[in-house]
C-alpha cells in the first residue's frame, strides 16, 4: 500500500486551481503555502521544505549559544563553567551531524509524507489550521514525545544498549547546543519515532493534522532539544517560569553525571518514578555551598 502510494505521489504534480474551491478567498499565508507546491511534485517539495527547515532551525538555533561562548559576561550562566567547548569538539560534532542529516534523516523525511497521508495528515488541503488548533495539537505532541523519550531513554541506559549505542551521545559530558542530535544512527531513528508518533496517533484517534502544524511542531521540538543541550541556564530560561519544563538545567546534569533526568521536555516522569533524586541532591549541595560562601 505504501509503495503504491509513493509511486502515485512521484508521478503527479500539484495544481492549486483544482484545490481552491470556487469563491474561496486565500489569505496571505495560504497563498504562500500553496504557491510552494503549485506545479511541483508534492512529495519532493514537501521533503525539500522539511529538510531545509530542519537545517536552518537546527543550526540557526545553535548560533546564539555559540555566540554566548565568546561573551565573557555570559560565562556566569554556563552550567559547567569549568568546561570549554573547543573548535575540535565542534568540528567533530558537525561532521557527524552532516552525515546523519543527509544520509539518515534525509531519506526518512522522504518516506514520511506517504505514511503520514495514509494516517490522515493533510498537506495542500484548505483551510490551513488556525493557531488555536495548532497550539492544542502541538501540546499533545509534546506530551506524547516526552512519554516516548523517557522510557526509550531509560532503556538506552541499560548496559548493553548504552555501551553499543547511547554512549556516543554521552561523549560530550558538557553538552553544547549542536550536540542535540549527535548520536548513533539507530538512536536517531528510534528517538525520532517519538516526534512522528504524536501526529500519527492524533490522526488515528482524534482528528486530522495539517502538515503546517507538523512543521511548527518540529520547529518547536528542535528549539527544545537544542536549548536542553545548550549548557546555559539563563534567568529568562523557560523552566524559571514553568517549573514542570525541563530545559538545560535539567538535562545538563544527565550528561554530567550519566544518570537521572531521562525526560526530554518535562520533569514529571522523572519526579513520578524517582529518577531525579540524585539531581535534586546535586542541586541541594550547590545551594548549600553558595549559602556557606555568602555567609563567609
Amino acid at each position: 500500500m505504501v509503495v503504491d502510494h509513493v509511486r502515485e505521489m512521484l508521478s503527479t504534480t500539484v495544481d492549486i486551481s483544482k484545490i481552491v474551491p470556487a469563491g474561496y478567498e486565500l489569505n496571505w499565508f495560504e497563498k504562500t503555502w500553496l504557491s510552494a507546491f503549485d506545479g511541483r511534485n508534492e512529495l519532493l517539495t514537501f521533503t525539500a521544505i522539511a529538510f531545509l527547515m530542519h537545517e536552518l532551525v537546527y543550526f540557526g538555533r545553535y548560533l546564539p549559544f555559540l555566540v554566548c561562548d565568546y561573551i565573557p559576561a555570559l560565562r556566569k550562566y554556563k552550567i559547567q563553567d569549568n568546561k570549554e567547548v573547543t573548535s575540535a569538539m565542534q568540528w567533530k560534532c558537525l561532521k557527524s551531524l552532516l552525515f546523519s542529516h543527509f544520509i539518515i534523516e534525509g531519506p526518512l523525511m522522504l518516506m514520511f509524507l506517504p505514511v503520514a497521508q495514509l494516517a490522515g495528515i493533510r498537506t495542500t488541503e484548505l483551510p490551513l489550521p488556525g493557531w488555536q488548533e495548532m497550539a492544542i495539537q502541538i501540546a499533545v505532541f509534546f506530551v506524547i514525545e516526552d512519554f516516548w523519550h523517557y522510557w526509550v531513554h531509560r532503556l538506552f541506559h541499560w548496559g548493553p544498549l548504552y555501551r553499543s549505542i547511547h554512549k556516543i551521545h554521552h561523549e560530550f559530558s558538557s553538552p553544547f547546543g549542536m550536540t542535540a542530535e549527535y548520536a548513533h544512527p539507530l538512536e536517531t531513528i528510534i528517538f525520532g519515532q517519538g516526534t512522528i508518533f504524536g501526529p500519527i496517533l492524533f490522526c488515528k484517534f482524534v482528528g486530522s493534522v495539517h502538515s503546517v502544524t507538523m512543521f511548527a511542531w518540529i520547529w518547536l521540538r528542535l528549539f527544545q532539544a537544542i536549548d536542553a543541550h545548550s549548557g546555559y541556564d539563563f534567568p529568562w530560561s523557560l523552566h524559571n517560569f514553568l517549573p514542570f519544563w525541563a530545559g538545560a538545567d535539567h538535562h545538563d546534569y544527565h550528561h554530567m553525571a550519566f544518570v537521572n533526568n531521562f525526560s526530554s521536555s518535562f520533569r514529571y516522569w522523572d519526579t513520578i518514578f524517582g529518577t531525579d533524586s540524585k539531581y535534586h541532591a546535586h542541586k541541594a549541595r550547590i545551594a548549600e555551598a553558595k549559602a556557606e560562601k555568602k555567609g563567609n
